[in-house]
């Protein structure tokens, strides 16, 4: 096996690197968090005994060796046959970390004083590793299978400004289980977009990213364009009216036409962002809204209007008698 390829790490990484991708991916495929899955389980297998050859100097020359030999290093014995401990205790045993007696909760990784160095090693059973930890472990009889969870699909909002959408972006995400991710996000995202990401829920779920691309005015971000929802009341729809609008670079003044309806778009050209030579345009939206609550005068004038406007569809569709 690729050692490296399986901890997704660049050959030579160095031991900080090493253990960070080790203990995402053990968390990432530990059966604890998984279910029954039988993916998992050899997926964590192959990520212990990955970490256990490239932490340990000699196993990992003896494996670099052999690989350039085009040599198969022999199968370690298999630490789970008897059954996986929880995810907590996992670690605990893993890094010489030891709990309070009745807690079963899960504590910091220790820290070392200068010159100081702990060499972390893989789990290898119920017994503790030689030299990590001190407490006696007695191995306990393996643990009924967990019951298989089916994967939960989740979602959460991630805020852009127009420049971090135009050109693409980094977000460290913290899921709801504590993983933490980073998501680059594509070049010229738009308001609305959603990105998934594959399988990080518990379960084997996928976790869905909803982009906001908005700015304080109520512009909308898509691309090189950028929308605006312009509410005008009916009156200032069916006569036409001037208004003011924002835009990315201040204000502009807009004649809204006679006769417009809901839905109607307004261009305002190059009022979008920019990429090189390419600049989009601004787009802005009618929308008529009416009153919550009408007083007696605005209320005889709707009337009115709706009377006219039954005693014209009267006349359009009166047909002469012969």
């Amino acid at each position: 096996m690729d050692y490296w390829a399986i901890l997704e790490l660049e050959p030579g990484a160095d031991a900080t690197t090493l253990k960070r991708a080790f203990r995402e991916k053990a968390r990432r495929w530990h059966p604890d968090l998984n279910g029954s899955d039988p993916v998992a389980e050899e997926r964590f297998k192959q990520v212990n005994e990955a970490y256990a050859v490239l932490s340990d100097p000699r196993r990992r020359r003896d494996w670099e060796i052999g690989e350039q030999a085009g040599v198969a290093p022999s199968s370690p014995p298999d630490p789970f046959a008897s059954g996986f401990p929880s995810f907590e205790t996992y670690l605990d045993r893993l890094f010489g970390r030891e709990r309070a007696p009745g807690s079963d909760g899960p504590h910091p990784e220790p820290t070392w004083g200068p010159g100081e160095e702990r060499q972390s090693q893989p789990w290898s059973g119920g017994e503790p590793t030689p030299g990590v930890g001190s407490a006696s472990v007695t191995a306990a009889p393996p643990p009924p299978p967990p019951p298989v969870r089916a994967g939960v699909d989740s979602e959460s909002v991630v805020d852009l400004t127009p420049e971090q959408a135009l050109s693409g972006s980094s977000v460290e995400l913290e899921l709801p289980d504590g993983l933490v991710v980073e998501v680059a996000t594509p070049p010229l995202a738009g308001d609305g977009w959603r990105l998934r990401l594959a399988g990080v829920t518990p379960g084997g779920g996928d976790h869905f990213l909803q982009l906001r691309v908005r700015t304080p005015e109520g512009l909308r971000i898509d691309g090189l364009r950028v929308t605006y929802p312009l509410e005008l009341s009916p009156a200032d729809a069916a006569l036409g009216c001037q208004v003011i609008v924002p835009t990315l670079e201040g204000e502009v003044r807009l004649r809204i036409p006679a006769g417009s309806s809901s839905g109607r778009l307004l261009r305002l050209r190059g009022r979008g962002l920019a990429s090189g030579e390419r600049r989009g345009d601004q787009l802005v939206e009618v929308r008529i809204v009416v009153p919550d609550r009408l007083d007696e005068a605005e209320e005889a004038l709707y009337g009115r209007l709706r009377q006219l406007a039954q005693e014209r569809e009267g006349e359009d569709g009166s047909v002469d008698g012969g």
